[in-house]
């Protein structure tokens, strides 16, 4: 297992891959990439860069993830959970800065994965991720709203947060255009309706060519409804990257640290919970060191390539697995069918009106709300665990994802030792010449307090530990039996514990407390330190 620990599931499958899946794959790759098309522009634009810039990315990171991948269907590119922060560098440290912070958000994933830190991601509180990703939902609906009702700001307004966004809305809600409101409605409809009646053909497809349809032939729209084109240089061919041209000192390094480890985060989290939806999906098992590798080599190809951050996308590999997908062939594919689209019809891309846009990710902001989830965990969770969500949620739609995320898993911290201190108990009962301390719970500094009021009573010889509920112990807790120890020497009372677990025996070895007590001091059971105690 150690050697091949980091096998691409691509090299797993490759010599059992029959010809009828192959082709399977290839269909579904076909799929995948017309839904990835409209839904890549639309994110690429939420993250305040150019377009062309999702497709960079989902040809990038796509090819990549389902090479060198853990998952059979895992597909890669663009998502909205990157929108607000990659918008918030775009615009705080320019595109070199976001250049960097992908760089090494790539080299810490492939690190996680190196080192087996799959595992950890699982220990993230689900709150937190809740509060989060439903916060970026709100940021995603508020930013759009302009271009959905064709607000126009006036020269030199650019709000970057979304507050601002939301006041500036407000203020100039008088320049509202209800040819763009028009246009945003019937495309928004579809979206909603269409899927009830039909589902070969990708909805967000079908919404993007009747808004260009309608603003190319309706003469009523010709005014007030902006098209890509309007607004966005739509770059044909491959990309170029001016790497002269960016800034790579020592501070906007430092600068843009804690953005990185928070896109390495984000795109563990989400990618490894596609992994395990996916496996759901085709009865596989996915590599989660492996995924966390490839998903850092995509990032790092994706900005190279002239794109932005990426991770697994939750919906584009369910579209995956339903359209007969099954190996990584499948996503691989769909890379290429976008490089093709890349190369000889992007310019057709300009043609979309930004309220079709906006409506796209008005239901991409829906679908990834979890509002019944929200609300669920509200009415049943411990108000501790909800204060968590609420408060990661409301910082990531005032302030940003990082400090949303640092002050969620410093809360949720705080609340976990409190209740293992809450949890942890110290029962006395006098047996004898002995006072028996009855010990339960994790003993870790949050413990300290309740171990310093263990001491022995009057007319008692001997103080005995019954640990049989401690499973695991700390160093602090160590430092606070070895004050006892020293407390009970100095009144000439013998110290003694029993059904010492082996963490907590571990532990004691090797800080020297258990040589200090001395080996006769250890029992197996209380009633055995009561014999010798008499």
């Amino acid at each position: 297992m150690s050697r091949f620990y980091l096998k691409p599931k691509m090299f797993s499958i490759v010599k059992e891959l029959a010809p009828k899946q192959f082709l399977n794959d290839i269909i579904a790759g076909i799929v995948v990439a017309i839904i990835a098309l409209p839904l890549s522009i639309a994110l690429a634009l939420a993250s305040g860069v150019e377009p062309v810039c999702g497709i960079y990315t989902a040809i990038a990171a796509g090819f990549i993830v389902s090479l060198l991948g853990g998952s059979r269907i895992q597909i890669a590119g663009p998502t909205a959970a990157f929108a607000t922060i990659v918008a918030g560098i775009v615009a705080t440290q320019g595109m070199d800065g976001l250049f960097i912070a992908t760089i090494l958000a790539g080299i810490i994933l492939m690190l996680m994965g190196v080192f087996k830190l799959g595992s950890l991601i699982k220990f993230i509180p689900s709150t937190i991720t809740t509060g989060f990703t439903a916060g970026i939902a709100v940021t995603i609906f508020i930013g759009q709203i302009k271009d959905f009702l064709g607000i126009q700001y006036s020269q030199g307004v650019s709000p970057i947060e979304t507050i601002e966004k939301l006041v500036a809305n407000f203020e100039f809600m008088s320049t509202l255009s209800f040819q763009a409101l028009f246009v945003g409605v019937v495309c928004l409809g579809i979206l909603i309706i269409y899927p009830k009646f039909e589902k070969r053909v990708p909805p967000s497809l079908v919404s993007v060519i009747v808004g260009v349809l309608m603003v190319k032939f309706i003469p009523a729209l010709d005014k007030g409804v902006f098209t890509i084109n309007e607004l966005y240089t739509v770059k044909a061919g491959l990309p170029s990257v001016d790497f002269a041209a960016m800034d790579f000192s020592l501070n906007k390094i430092m600068a843009v640290m804690p953005n990185a480890f928070t896109i390495a985060i984000l795109a563990a989290i989400e990618s490894l919970l596609s992994c395990v939806v996916a496996d759901g999906m085709v009865n596989s098992k996915h590599n989660s060191n492996m995924e966390l590798v490839a998903q850092g080599a995509g990032n790092i190809a994706s900005v190279l390539f002239g794109g932005i951050p990426a991770t697994g996308a939750i919906a584009r590999t369910a579209a995956n697995a339903k359209n007969g997908g099954r190996t990584p062939i499948a996503g691989m594919v769909h890379a290429v069918v976008l490089l093709i689209i890349l190369l000889f019809a992007m310019p057709l891309a300009g043609l979309i009106p930004m309220p079709a846009i906006a409506a796209i990710l008005f239901m991409v902001a829906y679908n990834m709300s979890e509002g019944k989830n929200f609300a669920y965990i509200i009415k049943t969770a411990p108000k501790s665990d909800s204060v968590v969500m609420v408060v990661t949620f409301a910082l990531t739609v005032i302030f940003d994802l990082v400090i949303a995320i640092e002050v969620g898993l410093l809360l949720a911290l705080i609340l976990f030792m409190k209740r293992m201190s809450d949890e942890a108990r110290v029962a006395c009962e006098v047996k004898d010449k002995a006072t028996v301390y009855e010990i339960s719970g994790p003993m870790f500094f949050g413990m300290a307090d309740k171990i310093a009021k263990v001491k022995p009573t009057e007319n008692t010889n001997c103080v005995i530990l019954h640990m049989d509920g401690v499973v695991a112990i700390d160093a602090t807790a160590i430092n606070s039996l070895k004050q006892l120890h020293k407390k009970c020497k100095g009144k000439g009372v013998k110290l003694a514990l029993s059904h010492v677990s082996p963490q907590p025996m571990k532990a004691m070895k090797k800080s020297g407390f258990y040589e200090s007590v001395g080996e006769e001091n250890f029992y197996n059971c209380v009633e055995d330190a009561l014999l010798v105690v008499s």
